[in-house]
């Protein structure tokens, strides 16, 4: 695994190193000593999310306050989305910045999200699989949602007609 790009003051474009031969293909998805070496800092895992959307499906922008503020390692499996994260760290130099990247079956692209930032994705391809290990456990008290069209964040979610949950208008 290598870092492909840091953006926004602690995100981090991780890339696996991916094996293919005429069986297919496999790659390590995630390595503790590796990834903590990378980052610089041990990180613990508590918790594994799946998700499988439609096209034009956006889910977010989702994040947790502390002492349940979550930091995320996301990847698909299956498919295609387009991932988000926007800086919500008062006194960051990039507050209220967003960084956004595609992350495929294909491009094998990982996003690690530290705790601080709302996450959302928009689904580019039918039936995508995301995946998504968190450092802590969800809690129902502790969400905290962005409006995932706010026009300050001006973000192009690469969708049109998106679906959202009622919970994210």
């Amino acid at each position: 695994m290598r870092i492909v790009e840091r953006a926004l003051n602690g995100l981090l474009v991780l890339e696996p190193r991916v094996f293919n031969d005429n069986r297919g293909v496999f790659f390590e998805s995630f390595n503790e000593n590796t990834f903590n070496t990378l980052i610089g800092e041990p990180v613990s895992f508590l918790q594994d999310n799946h998700s499988v959307s439609k096209i034009n499906v956006v889910r977010g922008l989702h994040m947790q306050a502390p002492p349940f503020a979550q930091g995320k390692l996301v990847r698909v499996a299956h498919g295609k989305v387009f991932d988000v994260a926007v800086d919500v760290r008062k006194g960051s130099p990039t507050f209220g910045q967003y960084f956004g990247l595609e992350l495929s079956a294909e491009n094998n692209l990982m996003l690690w999200i530290p705790a601080g930032f709302a996450h959302g994705f928009s689904v580019l391809d039918d039936n995508s699989i995301f995946l998504y290990k968190c450092t802590n456990v969800y809690n129902k008290e502790s969400e905290l949602t962005l409006l995932y069209n706010d026009a300050a964040l001006a973000i192009d979610w690469k969708v049109e007609n998106a679906i959202i949950s009622g919970n994210d208008r």
